[in-house]
């Protein structure tokens, strides 16, 4: 099987600490686990300008059928990057979901319902694939230190860092990291080096996993079947995936053997009535899988920060293990930057704990339900959910309860205590802790459109909305120049604030203005902004803070106070 893709060998090197007294180093960071999470967590680092060694005990990327869809979010996260483009470019785009109850469709949804958005909902492709790209977007970053088939055996916290033991071919060797970032899987040894461990459910229901070759005009949608005539009493999922492979997952029931249903003579025949007698196809992948719904208490342990299956696991329905953890990565590589520049305190880390917690949690309640509804385990379960499917053809009140699998979003960290309080009244989504919505931008003079996300992230951004450059006033300008000056707080921390002008109207602005020209009004619209509207975006592109006019230098303050409180500062 697995003959679409060839897997790379990557090339063991011995570590340098092997020639050290001791057999020790020192390194500001060390991730564990070279997965689409540990590589973005690197990745990001590396792009703040911190030093990483990146640790793996295998040589090439995941064996096998794995994570698929990669929400527009993660996509925007892995633009900042630098390799959305090739994902986008290798993958399957899509939006629309189709549900199936028996022989009818009942429900079906878009993830992309409004236009002018730079990356689709949704984009299909194998993570062998994601973490190929991952891998060689690493090689590109000098301060990454990648090191392959170096297994770590032994974890020791510290007040200020950790011990890592590692084996290689040439030996044993220690490392002392100041910050351990853990991203080594839903099993993982650190986890269980350190005693630690993880509280939720284990579903009892197993899935099948065929992976197809076949050449099909079935459009790029994803579609899931309740109780069809092909696999009566459970459900089927389908979806296309780069190279003319094809995902099928067929629910098989808790008492299934799983060795027995990985047989040929027991997959073909469940693919084959299902595509039909005349559909030819190869099997490139084939598994069976359990599923759980679990996270850690808290991701932080003093200098030991866990991130994506490491510290939370979902069920596969709802696409939200890696989408997740690529968000933990993006929550946390700023935060240990800051804190590790002194720009921040320590506590500011425990942010990335509450954050992200929260996020599993609304995750692991999304997860959860849909198993429920997909995998009922008693009779009237089953009935009511029968019941559901069958009225939500024709009821939108049924619609909204059919659950076979509620997508991954993006999460809105509402409550986090980084967020500045609205004191003015907004309508839309872009609240205080909301991702910032993508929107069409245009440079002045220039025909071409970009886009506002482009414009923002690695860097705390204030984005002031005005109709015209005849609005610019000087004192305007100058509070801008005192923004983006290195500021001291009481701690002596620095924080720059980056000012970006959204004008209404195409215009030259003066020299030394930072702006773009807000094509056709949409992020005006979608951020519901007026002249003299403002939002100060956090490096990750989270809302900080917004003010439904701030004046000048009157702002100063306030800005000044939204991007402490952003910093965890009291």
């Amino acid at each position: 099987m697995l003959k679409t893709f060839q897997y790379p060998r990557f090339a063991y090197r011995s570590a340098p600490e092997l020639q050290l007294a001791g057999r020790t180093g020192h390194h500001p960071v060390v991730v564990v686990g070279a997965g689409p999470v540990g590589l973005a967590a690197a990745i990001d680092l590396a792009q703040h300008g911190v030093p990483v060694v990146l640790l793996d005990d295998d040589n090439t990327v995941s064996i096998g059928s794995r994570g698929l869809c990669y929400a527009k979010r993660t996509l925007e996260i892995l633009d900042r990057l630098g390799c959305g483009q090739a994902v986008v470019d290798k993958g399957v785009t899509w939006n629309v979901g189709r549900t199936f109850f028996r022989n009818e469709e009942v429900f079906r949804f878009n993830l992309q319902p409004e236009a002018d958005h730079q990356r689709p909902g949704m984009v299909n492709l194998q993570q062998y694939y994601l973490e190929d790209i991952l891998v060689r977007r690493a090689g590109q970053c000098p301060l990454i230190d990648l090191r392959w088939q170096h297994k770590v055996v032994g974890v020791t916290p510290l007040d200020e860092g950790a011990h890592v033991e590692v084996e290689t071919a040439d030996g044993r060797y220690t490392l002392h990291a100041d910050w351990l970032v853990v991203a080594d899987g839903a099993r993982s040894p650190v986890r269980h080096m350190m005693g630690l461990d993880m509280e939720g459910k284990v579903f009892k229901d197993r899935f099948l996993i065929a992976d197809v070759v076949m050449q099909a005009d079935f459009p790029a949608e994803r579609w899931f079947w309740f109780d069809p005539p092909f696999h009566p009493g459970q459900s089927v999922l389908l979806h296309r995936e780069a190279d003319n492979v094809w995902r099928i997952d067929f629910q098989l029931g808790w008492d299934a053997d799983p060795e027995e249903e990985k047989k040929p003579e027991r997959v073909l025949p469940r693919i084959q009535a299902m595509l039909g007698p005349d559909r030819t196809f190869e099997l490139e992948w084939v598994s069976v899988y359990t599923f759980q719904c679990r996270r850690m208490e808290r991701f932080r342990h003093g200098r030991v920060l866990f991130v994506g299956d490491a510290a939370h696991q979902v069920s596969p329905f709802g696409a939200r293990g890696a989408n997740s953890g690529i968000q933990d990565a993006d929550n946390l590589a700023w935060k240990l930057k800051w804190v590790m520049d002194g720009r921040a305190p320590h506590t500011l880390l425990d942010s990335y704990s509450m954050e992200r917690v929260a996020a599993a949690e609304e995750n692991l309640l999304n997860s959860t339900r849909s198993t429920d509804f997909i995998t009922p385990k008693s009779e009237v379960s089953r009935d009511f959910r029968n019941a559901v499917l069958g009225l939500a053809r024709d009821h939108a009140f049924a619609r909204a309860l059919v659950n076979s699998g509620r997508l991954s979003v993006a999460s809105h960290l509402t409550s986090s205590g980084l967020n500045t309080p609205d004191s003015d009244e907004f309508v839309g989504r872009m609240h205080p802790g909301a991702p910032l919505d993508d929107a069409p931008v245009r440079q002045p003079g220039q025909s071409q459109e970009s886009w506002l996300l482009g414009l923002t992230g690695q860097r705390f951004v204030l984005l002031f909305f005005l109709d015209g450059v005849d609005e610019l006033t000087p004192q305007a300008l100058a509070a801008w120049a005192a923004l983006s000056a290195p500021q001291s707080n009481t701690d002596g921390h620095h924080t720059p604030v980056e000012t970006l002008v959204i004008l209404q109207q195409d215009a030259a602005p003066p020299a030394g203005v930072n702006c773009v020209i807000d094509v056709r009004s949409i992020a005006a619209k979608r951020l519901d902004a007026r002249s003299g509207t403002a939002y100060l975006l956090r490096p990750d592109q989270h809302v900080a803070a917004r003010w439904r006019q701030l004046r000048w230098p009157e702002g100063l303050e306030p800005v000044r106070a939204a991007t402490r409180r952003a910093l965890g500062e009291p």
